[in-house]
C-alpha cells in the first residue's frame, strides 16, 4: 500500500489544519504519515483522538529562505525529511503546503529528476466544463525553451489521463492567438515540435478557451502560468463577492432557496477539491499544496498523491518520455 508523507509543519494553518486533513485522508484509506516537531503532531493528533505515524523533523524551512540553501543548512526540516522519506523507498510521495520552492528544489534535489527530464513542472488543476483542465507550467520555470514546452506536454498528457481520465488527453498551447503563427518565437517553435509529436495537439488556445472544454492540457512557461493562475485565482475571488453582495438584497426565503444551488457551483470552482498540484517529472508522487490548505484540501491532496501512486504517474511519464 502506497505511504505518503505529510510536511505537517507547511502552510499558514499548519499543524491545526494538516493533521486534521491527514486524519480525513487516513479515513478514506490513505496511508499517512506525519513529519514534524513530535511534540505538537502528538498533542494535535490527541484533538482526534488519531494515533497516525510521526517521524521527528523539529525544523521548517520558512517561505523567506533560500531553498537550495536551506537543504543543506536545515537537515532535519520538515520538507527535507519528507524527501528523504521518498528517496529511501519509506515513502512513495509526499505532500507540502510549505515554500513551494523549498519542496521543488527537495524532490528535484533529494528524491531526483525523471530520466530525461530537464525541467520538473507544476500541473494546476482547472475546474472547467465537461472535465477538469490541467495547467502547465504554473510557476516552477519562469524560463524555458521549445523542447521543454514538449516535455510539459508530454508529462501533463500522461497526467491527465491517468488522474483525470482524459482520453485522449487534447493538448493546446497558450498563446496571444489561434493562428499558427501567433506568439512569441518560443510559442511558434513549440507549435512546431507539438505538432510534429505524437500528441492529440489541438493548436493554440487563448485564455479565455481555459473557460471552455476546448482542451485537457494547456502548456506554458512558468512565469505565464503563474500569472494567469493567479489572474484566475483573483477573479473568481471577485465574482464571488460580486454574488454574496448580490444575494444580500434578496429577501431570506429567496436566499434560502438559491443557497443550495450556488453551494454545487462553488463545489466546482473550489481548488480546495482537488487539494494540489502535481509536481511532474520527479521520482515519486509530490503534491504541491496552497499555503492557505484547510483541512479539505489537505486531505484531497493525500488522496490525490496515494492515486498518483496507484497509477504510478512518475514511471509512465519516464516511459512516455524514452
Amino acid at each position: 500500500m502506497a505511504r505518503i508523507a505529510l510536511d505537517a509543519m507547511g502552510g499558514d494553518h499548519a499543524p491545526f489544519e494538516t493533521v486534521a486533513g491527514a486524519v480525513d485522508a487516513a479515513a478514506r484509506g490513505v496511508d499517512v504519515v506525519l513529519v514534524g516537531s513530535r511534540r505538537l503532531l502528538r498533542a494535535e493528533q490527541a484533538k482526534h483522538g488519531s494515533s497516525l505515524s510521526v517521524i521527528d523533523a523539529p525544523d521548517v524551512i520558512g517561505m523567506g529562505d533560500d531553498p537550495a540553501r536551506a537543504l543543506r543548512e536545515k537537515p532535519r526540516a520538515s520538507i527535507t525529511v519528507c524527501a528523504r522519506l521518498v528517496a529511501s523507498g519509506d515513502a512513495q510521495g509526499f505532500v507540502s503546503a510549505g515554500s513551494t520552492g523549498a519542496a521543488m528544489a527537495a524532490a528535484a534535489i533529494i528524491i531526483g529528476r525523471v530520466r530525461g527530464v530537464t525541467r520538473p513542472a507544476i500541473a494546476t488543476i482547472f475546474p472547467t466544463p465537461g472535465s477538469p483542465t490541467l495547467l502547465l507550467d504554473s510557476g516552477a520555470n519562469p524560463e524555458v525553451n521549445a523542447d521543454q514546452l514538449l516535455q510539459f506536454a508530454i508529462m501533463g498528457s500522461v497526467a491527465a489521463e491517468a488522474l483525470l481520465g482524459a482520453h485522449p488527453p487534447r493538448v493546446g498551447l497558450l498563446s496571444i492567438g489561434e493562428e499558427k503563427g501567433k506568439g512569441r518565437d518560443l510559442e511558434r517553435a513549440a507549435y512546431e515540435l507539438l505538432e510534429a509529436a505524437s500528441l492529440h495537439f489541438v493548436g493554440n488556445i487563448e485564455g479565455r478557451d481555459v473557460a471552455t472544454d476546448k482542451v485537457d492540457v494547456i502548456v506554458t512557461d512558468g512565469f505565464t502560468g503563474n500569472v494567469f493562475l493567479k489572474a484566475t485565482e483573483g477573479t473568481a475571488s471577485l465574482m464571488n463577492s460580486y454574488v454574496i453582495e448580490a444575494l444580500s438584497m434578496l429577501p431570506a426565503r429567496v436566499q434560502a432557496e438559491v443557497h443550495p444551488v450556488l453551494e454545487r457551483v462553488k463545489e466546482k470552482m473550489d481548488w480546495e477539491t482537488y487539494g494540489g498540484a502535481p509536481l511532474l517529472g520527479v521520482k515519486g508522487a509530490v503534491l504541491i499544496a496552497h499555503g492557505s490548505s484547510t483541512r479539505r484540501a489537505i486531505a484531497n491532496a493525500l488522496v490525490m498523491a496515494h492515486e498518483s501512486v496507484d497509477q504510478d504517474l512518475p514511471g509512465r511519464v519516464a516511459s512516455a518520455l524514452r
